[in-house]
């Protein structure tokens, strides 16, 4: 089974975003990497040549069977706590498997989630999500973007999401919660 720090080849030609640039990058099958984290259903990992690079989830096949079964485990569970009559809380609940690329903590433990409002509309709900980033200049923050887009679409009831970026205020670590904290072995 592949755990983390655990070297692998890719199993075939793979698309990838460059962490923090944001930049798509192809890694050819055959590049060594080293799985650093599988979280909210996507894999961050090192490559041979110390560059970090984020996977899609729905290509965890060019890593392995075991981190296919680790993506689908995780699109599981969310599908699952996503069911049933629309709740303010599943939204939240949503928001907390959207994790930071190079940091092992969901958007909600950094408090990078500023604000989540729903309305009803014509058949659902709208939901509108404000959201910043650690770094204003951080070039994963449209690939953030679509993530929360994505999971938040995915809850029962939702038919709208707006998801705006607002940088006041600034993020500071002391948004943080506890648990972040602690992982992150700042307590």
């Amino acid at each position: 089974m592949a755990t983390a720090h655990t070297p692998l080849r890719t199993l075939r030609d793979v698309e990838a975003l460059l962490i923090p640039q944001g930049e798509r990058v192809t890694l050819p099958a055959g590049t060594w990497l080293s799985v650093q984290q599988t979280l909210g259903g996507q894999l961050t990992a090192m490559t041979d040549r110390g560059a970090l690079v984020r996977v899609d989830g729905k290509d965890a096949d060019a890593l392995g069977p075991e981190l296919v079964a680790e993506v689908a485990k995780a699109t599981a569970e969310r599908a699952a706590a996503a069911e049933g009559p629309f709740d303010e809380q599943k939204v939240w609940d949503a928001l907390g498997t959207v994790y930071d690329p190079e940091i092992p903590a969901s958007i909600v433990e950094l408090g990078l989630v500023y604000l989540v409002a729903s309305e009803p509309m014509e058949g659902g709900h709208r939901v509108l999500v404000h959201m910043t980033l650690t770094a204003p200049a951080c070039g994963i923050g449209p690939v953030l973007v679509e993530d929360v887009r994505h999971k938040v679409l995915g809850v029962q009831g939702v038919k709208d999401v707006s998801v705006e970026l607002v940088f006041e205020p600034p993020w500071d670590p002391s948004r943080m919660s506890e648990a972040a904290k602690l992982q992150l072995g700042m307590m």
